[in-house]
């Protein structure tokens, strides 16, 4: 079963997570399908820029709880979308959860349209929105961060484009994307490329400092009591025996 949809248009391939079994959720053969794309993506001298999106209403719930990837294959796809030497682009038309944000803020360019949205719910299960602090804690509002962080509330496509984890937000998210892309299509390979290393090297930074840390830091946490806990109440659908 193929997770990845991929057709291209005008030099535009879209890649769209297609695993709607589990929300478009980042299992370990989702993450590799993605990741593999990616690279072929790369290579192709005709791709000037890709589109990331999904099927169903949600663009991806985060880690598969019943088949996660290995922390350091998720830094190692996130990194990978940051250090593609083509724009990469989110068009979001649902829900965003946990992990999928990372995601989002590993693009260069999002945008969503009203149905979309967001929370961080690694606190509700015991765990820490860490591996996808990479991209996140450079390219957004720390005040915010630090509320939606600590409190897993959801969250609005505006207010997302507020604090920078969107680019834009918009009643229609192709209408929005239009000039977007068409000013990508104009743009010349060597110079997308050469802008785009200019655009995220504090984000790489931040990845060769940091990832090492995190991705122990997740893991520690997965494997934690009170991680278990959380992922128990989850799949049974209950609140776990923190809650007060």
């Amino acid at each position: 079963m193929t997770l990845i949809g991929r057709t291209r248009a005008r030099g535009v391939e879209t890649l769209t997570l297609d695993s709607p079994h589990n929300r478009n959720a980042l299992s370990a053969a989702l993450v590799g399908e993605l990741t593999d794309a990616l690279a072929d993506c790369a290579k192709d001298a005709d791709v000037r820029a890709i589109v990331l999106t999904h099927t169903g209403n949600t663009f991806s719930a985060g880690a598969d709880l019943r088949d996660p990837p290995p922390p350091d294959a998720l830094v190692a796809l996130l990194r990978q979308i940051v250090a593609l030497p083509k724009p990469v682009v989110a068009r979001v038309t649902g829900h965003v959860r946990a992990g999928g944000l990372g995601l989002l803020a590993a693009c260069d360019i999002s945008a969503a349209s009203p149905q979309a949205t967001f929370a961080f719910t690694e606190v509700h299960i015991g765990v820490a929105p860490a591996v996808i602090s990479l991209p996140l804690l450079p390219r957004t509002d720390p005040r915010a961060l630090a509320r939606y962080y600590l409190t897993g509330e959801r969250f609005t496509a505006p207010e997302a484009a507020r604090i920078g984890l969107l680019t834009t937000a918009g009643e229609d998210v192709d209408e929005a994307l239009t000039p977007i892309l068409d000013g990508l299509r104009r743009a010349s390979p060597q110079a997308l490329a050469e802008t785009k290393a200019l655009l995220t090297a504090k984000v790489l930074e931040a990845f060769d400092r940091d990832a090492a840390d995190l991705t122990a830091l997740s893991a520690r946490l997965f494997s934690s009591a009170q991680a278990r806990e959380g992922m128990t109440a989850f799949l049974e659908r209950r609140d776990p025996t923190w809650v007060v």
